[in-house]
């Protein structure tokens, strides 16, 4: 291996650990502890009808936890194009990463705080957190094209949803150990809950020390990039979108990714929620059903990763669509109280979630133009590792109208239905070729 083959192996590494980083904050946070959490405490805080009233508003105490997350991912939307088109100019992505990475990280280990009837502070951070999360996520994923070649980049992006998903899984275990031994650590469970919160906003500003020495700092001018000085988020936005009609293709499959991934995500956020007040699920075995979605995410990226090496990226994913349309099937007529069953459905989310995010990642890094990975992932990251915001406004609304989870988990097909049919009619290869990138030999 020649010195620049162990130079670029040494940033893959690095870029790796980014994964390993930031995934204990979709994982511990938004899909196993706060969502239950803060909607115990929003329970706290309501009237007699079992409604809170931020901003004078009736909303169902069970509804706060998915409105923060739509809330939090519409502000994304305003925020990320402006920083991905600033990172494209000022060629400062590692910096911006990293700068977003701690402002998150601080507000997650803030989350210790939440307790009582707070669910407004609950709801504030975890805002906060969420879109310099998805911020970081833009920035991270920007540098895929750099420092991956077109016919690694499949595996490449499968190794670094590997990594987050063992990292998310080890952080995981040992909040496992301190929940469910909470008594004899001297504390109560609900403090347990927040030491658990914060416990990943410690991990993620702590490991993301490693792709900040390593990344590049990525400089130059991406032609027609914004100013730095960019207006509004929306203008932004809108220039983005402007600039994405010069590749239909581009803006096909981006539809495609933000259906389906607004599917994926929704359950993957909701997950905890309906298993604890939809099917009498205990908080401890919520736990461990996500960590063995994660252990077993581990083998399905990498799994996937291999079946888009032999069959193409596109035949790989619209397979993984099959199963999760029908993950929610089955999710929405499971007994309750009867943990087998919610276990064997964790199982089969386990082994086709980490295939579908990794390789849309790859695939959408063929189809963006160079000098423009950030601006372009910016609009991709509206639907990514716990930011989507349609799915759980219609997860919320749904329940909001029936009162009743079942409703709102099977509202959820469509987006897997949608999402298939509109990925089916991207033609790949032309695609790649019309964003000016170079063809690899199987897509």
């Amino acid at each position: 291996m020649d010195a620049e083959a162990r130079r670029l192996r040494r940033v893959q590494r690095g870029w790796y650990f980014y994964d390993w980083a930031n995934s204990v904050f979709p994982t511990t946070v938004i899909t196993v502890f706060l969502g239950p959490y803060l909607t115990s405490v929003a329970e706290a805080a309501a009237d007699a009808d079992g409604y809170v009233h931020p901003l004078g508003l009736p909303v169902r105490s069970g509804a706060v936890f998915p409105y923060a997350v739509s809330a939090s991912v519409l502000l994304s939307v305003l925020v990320m194009p402006l920083v991905g088109a600033v990172a494209d100019r000022a060629g400062r992505h590692r910096v911006l990463m990293g700068a977003s990475a701690y402002l998150g990280a601080a507000a997650t280990a803030a989350m210790f705080l939440l307790r009582g009837d707070r669910y407004l502070l609950g709801a504030a951070l975890l805002v906060v957190a969420n879109v310099a999360y998805a911020v970081s996520v833009v920035l991270y994923n920007s540098f895929l094209p750099v420092i991956a070649p077109p016919e690694q980049r499949d595996a490449v992006s499968s190794r670094g949803w590997a990594f987050g998903y063992a990292g998310g899984a080890l952080l995981l275990v040992l909040n496992l150990v301190l929940y469910q031994g909470h008594a004899r650590f001297g504390v109560s469970e609900g403090d347990a809950v927040r030491i658990c919160l914060a416990s990943a906003g410690v991990w993620w500003a702590g490991f993301t020390l490693l792709p900040m020495v390593r990344l590049p700092d990525r400089v130059g001018v991406a032609p027609g990039a914004a100013s730095a000085g960019a207006g509004s988020g929306f203008r932004q936005l809108r220039a983005t979108l402007g600039e994405m009609r010069r590749y239909p293709l581009t803006l096909l499959f981006l539809a495609a990714y933000l259906c389906y991934n607004d599917g994926v995500q929704t359950v993957i956020s909701q997950a905890s929620l309906y298993g604890s007040r939809e099917l009498g699920m205990a908080q401890g075995s919520l736990v461990v059903a996500v960590l063995m979605v994660q252990v077993l995410a581990i083998g399905g990226a990498l799994l996937f990763g291999r079946l888009a090496g032999r069959f193409g990226a596109r035949r790989a994913i619209l397979g993984s669509l099959v199963a999760w349309g029908a993950t929610v099937a089955v999710g929405y007529v499971l007994p309750a109280h009867r943990p087998v069953w919610f276990f064997a459905l964790a199982a089969l989310i386990g082994l086709v979630m980490g295939g579908s995010q990794a390789l849309s990642r790859s695939l959408f890094s063929q189809l963006v133009p160079p000098g423009k990975e950030a601006e372009y992932f910016s609009v991709y990251e509206v639907s990514d590792r716990g930011t989507s915001w349609l799915g759980p406004l219609v997860f919320g609304v749904a329940y909001q109208a029936t009162g009743s989870y079942r409703a709102a988990i099977v509202s959820l097909m469509v987006f897997f239905a949608v999402g298939f049919v509109l990925l089916l009619r991207v033609p790949v290869r032309r695609a790649i070729e019309e964003a000016g990138n170079p063809v690899p030999e199987r897509v």
